[in-house]
This record gives C-alpha cells, sequence and structure tokens, in this order.
C-alpha cells in the first residue's frame, strides 16, 4: 500500500469527547493544561463544549452532543483533515446507548491514523510530547485505489431475485 504525508501543523486542531461519568475528568485535565491547549484550536461536543469554553476562558469550536450527532460531525472533521487528534475520555463500565456512532469515531480516527487518547494518562502523554511543539507530517494510506475500484454489480443477486439456476457440468442427467 502506498502512503501519502498530512501536514499536522504547529498549532494542532483537537477534538475533546467525554463521556457523562468522565466530564468531570476531562475538565479538570483541561484546566491542568489549559495553557497548552490555548495555543491551539479545540473542539468538543454539547455541554462538554460549553463547560470547557466557560472555565477555561477561550474560544471553543462547539458541536452537536455525541448522542445528537456530535460524534459524527468530529469523524466528518477528521476525514476532511479538520482534527489533528481526539482525546475521548469514554467510560468503559457503563452501558452506551450511542454505541455504533462511538464506535464509527473511534474507526475514523483509526483510518486517518490519528492520535487518540481515550484517558487521563494517555492524554497527558500525547499533550506533551515535543511532536506538539511544531509540525508532523502523519501517514496515511492512500485511499484512492479504494475510492477507484472496479466493482461489477452484475454479480451480486438482487434482493428477492431468483437465485440462477445450478448448472450441473458434469455431464450426467440429475
Amino acid at each position: 500500500m502506498t502512503y501519502r504525508k498530512i501536514v499536522m501543523v504547529q498549532n494542532k486542531k483537537i477534538a475533546l469527547v467525554a463521556h457523562d461519568n468522565k466530564k468531570a475528568d476531562l475538565l479538570e485535565w483541561s484546566k491542568f493544561n489549559r495553557d497548552l491547549l490555548a495555543h491551539h484550536e479545540v473542539y468538543a461536543t454539547g455541554t462538554t463544549g460549553a463547560t470547557l469554553e466557560r472555565e477555561l476562558g477561550f474560544a471553543i469550536n462547539r458541536l452537536q452532543s455525541g448522542p445528537l450527532g456530535g460524534d459524527q460531525q468530529i469523524g466528518a472533521k477528521i476525514v476532511t483533515n479538520e482534527i489533528d487528534f481526539l482525546i475521548f475520555f469514554w467510560d468503559p463500565l457503563e452501558p452506551m446507548p450511542h454505541d455504533p456512532d462511538v464506535k464509527a469515531l473511534l474507526r475514523m480516527a483509526v483510518v486517518w491514523n490519528i492520535p487518540i487518547a481515550c484517558n487521563r494518562t494517555s492524554a497527558d502523554f500525547m499533550i506533551s510530547s515535543p511532536l506538539m511543539e511544531g509540525e508532523y507530517h502523519r501517514l496515511v494510506p492512500d485511499y484512492d485505489a479504494y475510492r477507484t475500484r472496479r466493482i461489477e454489480w452484475g454479480k451480486i443477486p438482487a434482493q428477492g431475485a431468483p437465485e440462477p439456476a445450478n448448472h450441473d457440468t458434469s455431464g450426467q442427467p440429475e
């Protein structure tokens, strides 16, 4: 597979997301790292964004609440290179009614090779990395071959269409 480079500029675009039981952790972490975060463009979903903006004292790009589409908005921004990395404090012990949305968001982060921190420790390591200081070239698979692949539409029977007859090529009568 071939790869292409996507440049992450010095001022990174960071998405902050937290499930309800982890919002206090994300807020505390964000306050501790306020000065670092202030040098970057920060995105957040729903009430997390409103709370962060009020508590940190700088503008947050606020999206919808996660269950109302905010997770998907962040996923779309990852695909269009508008988000460089994701800090997502999720609660592994609570059932998530919008679990497919969460999985889709994490999938987009992996497909487009952006860093993901899912807890305070990984977020600490990520935000304090020397790679945060300057430009970074992340490698992303070149999906052009996938986009331009040829699909043979006639080989899949339509729903409700009869299956092709079983043609015995042995020459023996049935």
